[in-house]
């Protein structure tokens, strides 16, 4: 596996090593020991999440509050995603900052994100299936997003009009956000 650093600390773009041939492929999509020795050694996955979507829709940006703060592992299945991920620790230099990555089918990439991150996706083909790893179980109190197109955070969507949940639609505006991280 290729680990490469983002321009957030902790986020890691991960590309695990594909062996094709006339067949299909293959690669390891998460090995704890590699992962534990070489990306976070504190990390215990708990709970694996699916999400199935149309193209077009977005979701996010969710995260979960202390004390149920949740590190993830995000790949693609089926199709491919915009993904986005926003730093929400206080005292991180890139507080407030976001990274965006493709993420497909095709391209097998992983992003790790630490807790303290709000993350969103949008969806580029239909029935796309986002796959992902959480440190800690859900927990509905502690729920939280930020609203996809938050004009301080200033993502660069190329949607303009996407699919949205009414949750989604709804999310406070990082100007009134106050981290807990």
């Amino acid at each position: 596996m290729k680990i490469n650093t983002t321009n957030i600390e902790g986020v890691y773009l991960i590309e695990p090593k594909v062996f094709n041939d006339d067949r299909g492929l293959f690669f390891e999509s998460f090995n704890k020991e590699f992962f534990q020795k070489n990306i976070a050694s504190n990390i215990n996955f708990v709970q694996d999440n699916q999400s199935r979507s149309s193209k077009g829709v977005l979701r996010g940006l969710h995260f979960q509050k202390p004390p149920h703060a949740q590190a993830k592992l995000v790949s693609v299945v089926k199709g491919t995603v915009l993904d986005v991920v926003v730093d929400l620790r206080k005292e991180s230099r890139t507080f407030g900052k976001y990274i965006m990555e493709e993420l497909s089918e095709y391209n097998n990439r992983q992003l790790f994100l630490p807790k303290g991150m709000a993350h969103g996706f949008l969806t580029l083909e239909n029935n796309t299936i986002l796959s992902y790893k959480c440190s800690d179980f859900y927990h509905k109190e502690s729920e939280d997003s930020i609203v996809w197109n938050d004009s301080t955070l200033n993502i660069k969507w190329p949607n303009s009009n996407p699919i949205l949940s009414e949750k989604d639609e709804n999310a406070k505006k990082f100007s009134s956000f106050v981290s807990p991280f």
